[in-house]
């Protein structure tokens, strides 16, 4: 349930490590051992492992039916263990209303959390932080004119010589 970045990964496969690169052990081929390896690392309160679990409950994946609510509570279970990953999770689904009432504000409040925790897709200069960031000052009270003059300032391309 770790990952590694892209290119580490490429040089394993290059070096003829096609299994796991901290454990050795063989990477799963079929959806029913994924799934047990999956829920094995969720028996064991690993955060990454948990949301994960809950993308199969909110997309359908690996034979398990779709169950929107499911989802968010996974969702929920592991963003109390520190996943930053489920806060934007949690996030997509108040803001949307999937799974639960739809709640705007509170799906700011939870992308904003994951800014904070350094969730590189929320931070400023992100194009599509600075449209959640309107959207936040539309709905008023989550984001203020200089939360939005700050990230349109920074999604500017910088200066050539």
């Amino acid at each position: 349930m770790k990952r590694i970045c892209a290119g580490c990964y490429v040089a394993a496969k290059e070096r003829g490590m096609f299994d796991c690169p901290f454990c050795r052990a063989a990477i799963p081929d079929n959806d029913a051992d994924n799934l047990t390896m999956l829920r094995a690392r969720v028996r064991k309160k690993d955060p990454m492992a948990i949301n994960l679990l809950g993308e199969q409950y909110f997309y359908g994946g690996l034979g398990i039916q779709k169950d929107m609510r499911r989802a968010v509570e996974m969702y929920t279970e592991a963003a109390e263990l520190g996943s930053v990953e489920a806060l934007f999770s949690l996030r997509n689904a108040n803001y949307h209303g999937n799974g639960v009432q739809q709640d705007k504000a509170k799906g700011i409040k939870f992308y904003k959390k994951a800014a904070m925790q350094g969730r590189a897709m929320t931070k400023m200069g992100d194009k599509d932080s600075l449209e959640s960031i309107k959207e936040a000052f539309m709905v008023g009270g989550v984001a203020t004119k200089e939360h939005y003059a700050e990230a349109l300032k920074d999604t500017k391309p910088p200066l050539r010589k």
